[in-house]
């Protein structure tokens, strides 16, 4: 089973396992932030990748600069720990790590998660690869990436037991699309995938092409 095949399952299952009214509430949310066309103006193909220097789930400070001294960067913005979808993408990444840094190329997730909650996530799936934490999400914004969720929806999500306040360090309606780039070691993007629907993510065996593409 592929990732795509992964995520249709855990798709299936929540809608099947929410009310009437709460499906309503998400597809009203999805439909609100595809019309905004937030994904169409997102860091693309041919861009430059914004900087950045954020904490990682141990504490040091990890920049965009450092990561490339090697070669390409792979950047996963990621929504957070209580996203079941995020966590079928980054298993995913690590699973694959090793054909990454087969082609010198470092791996990186961002969350708007408080370090806490990135050293958790980073614990509970055994992952190897750096995760950073954009609170306030600064660095997501800059590469076009946050909004701001209905308050309808952030109530689900509360009711639900997804304490976002607590885990995104105050915010609790600012989140991002879920996103990743290939990043040649210039600093362009060489490679992007930017959908608005957080329950579709890249393939990693179409992120191994793109730094195959660029080697």
């Amino acid at each position: 089973m592929n990732l795509r095949e992964e995520l249709l399952r855990v798709y299936e299952d929540a809608r099947s396992n929410r009310s009437s009214e709460d499906n309503e509430t998400t597809d009203r949310a999805a439909a609100e932030l595809f019309n905004a066309g937030t994904a169409d103006r997102a860091k693309a193909v041919g861009d430059v990748a914004p900087v950045f220097s954020l904490p990682s789930a141990t504490g040091e400070t990890v920049t965009l600069s450092d990561l490339l001294e090697d070669g390409p960067v792979v950047l996963s913005f990621y929504r957070g720990s209580w996203c079941p979808y995020c966590n079928l993408e980054l298993r995913a990444l690590q699973a694959n790590i090793m054909e990454f840094k087969a082609r010198n190329a470092r791996l990186v997730a961002i969350s708007p998660q408080v370090p806490d909650e990135s050293l958790s996530t980073a614990e509970k799936h055994s992952l190897t690869f750096d995760v950073l934490s954009d609170v306030g999400a600064i660095v997501s914004q800059s590469y076009g990436l946050s909004f701001v969720i209905p308050a309808e929806l952030a109530a689900l999500y509360e009711r639900r037991g997804h304490d976002l306040i607590r885990r995104n360090g105050g915010d609790g309606r600012t989140l991002v699309i879920p996103a990743t780039y290939v990043i040649r070691q210039s600093g362009s993007i060489s490679w992007s995938f930017v959908d608005s629907d957080h329950t579709k993510r890249a393939e990693p065996r179409d992120l191994i092409a793109a730094l195959d593409a660029i080697r």
